[in-house]
């Protein structure tokens, strides 16, 4: 998508330009021409993420794509809707999640933590097990709730492959270990999220121009500092992405359009409402017929 879009739209290139004058290296670069085990690098990927997903949402503005009443963002994804919200610059941001990256990847030594997604349980039960599988010495808990019957968990890696085993005799469908090596959105995150803590006392964080729906409680924010403190706190606390389509959809929202590399997020939001539209504008054409559409 990118690479199409640039050459329609200036404001691809300018964008990677001044996130790459933030990051001190050339990032577009590195998405297009790597190396691979640089870019996979999670102090890497997340600036690669966020770059992309702005560029996309300026290609939708540029193209007449009118303004959004509500912005939300999946995790990271979090980072870019500030920016489109006029909390967070993309030169803050991008160091942001730069810092970011690394702070989550060092938080816990390589080989200890572990994600797996849990499919065809309820969150009731997966919440039930993550707790009985608990001790002082081994952590598993639920941390992305994706959409009804799709929940990520995470911790101590023992403590997850207990609790994945247990929930498989409980009648998930599957359990899907994560190619990561970090048990993002648990308590173990907290030294992360102290890093993150002291690393916004740098940043200027503005009152958001259109309401955000923070991971945490998944309810609007507009106040710069109830978005920092929240943002702080989503390092190491569950992604509430069920709560936060649900609150959009009772605001009256009924058009969703995902600015990003792929269309995960399209996806789970359909699993939670097949009602609604949504729409991921992977390429040039996508964005341009769904401007049309979105003004006709």
């Amino acid at each position: 998508m990118l690479a199409q879009a640039a050459g329609e739209f200036p404001c691809v290139g300018e964008t990677f330009e001044e996130a790459s004058a933030a990051l001190g290296y050339d990032l577009w670069d590195l998405v297009s021409n790597g190396p691979e085990e640089q870019l996979t690098l999670t102090e890497f990927t997340q600036p690669a993420i966020l770059t992309a997903s702005v560029a996309l949402h300026r290609c939708w503005s540029s193209a007449g794509g009118s303004q959004p009443e509500f912005v939300a963002g999946h995790s990271l994804g979090e980072y870019s809707a500030l920016v489109v919200a006029g909390s967070l610059s993309l030169h803050d941001a991008a160091k942001l999640v730069q810092t970011r990256g690394r702070a989550m990847q060092g938080a816990v030594p390589a080989g200890e933590g572990a994600m797996a997604a849990v499919l065809g349980l309820s969150d009731a039960v997966i919440d039930e097990v993550c707790v009985t599988h608990c001790d002082d010495d081994a952590y598993v808990g639920a941390v992305n709730y994706n959409s009804p019957g799709q929940v990520v968990i995470a911790g101590h890696a023992a403590a997850v492959s207990a609790a994945a085993a247990f929930m498989k005799e409980a009648g998930a469908k599957r359990v899907l270990p994560l190619p990561v090596s970090a048990p993002f959105h648990t308590p173990l995150m907290q030294p992360a999220a102290s890093v993150m803590a002291e690393a916004f006392q740098d940043v200027e964080l503005l009152d958001a121009q259109i309401p955000v729906i923070s991971n945490v409680d998944a309810q609007p924010h507009r106040k710069a500092t109830e978005i920092r403190r929240l943002l702080v706190r989503q390092v190491s606390e569950p992604v509430m992405w069920t709560q936060c389509v649900m609150t959009l959809l009772q605001a009256g929202c009924v058009q969703f359009l995902e600015c990003g590399p792929g269309k995960v997020l399209t996806g789970l939001v359909k699993r939670i409402n097949r009602d609604v539209s949504c729409i991921a504008l992977e390429d040039p054409v996508a964005l341009t017929n769904t401007v049309k559409e979105c003004t006709v």
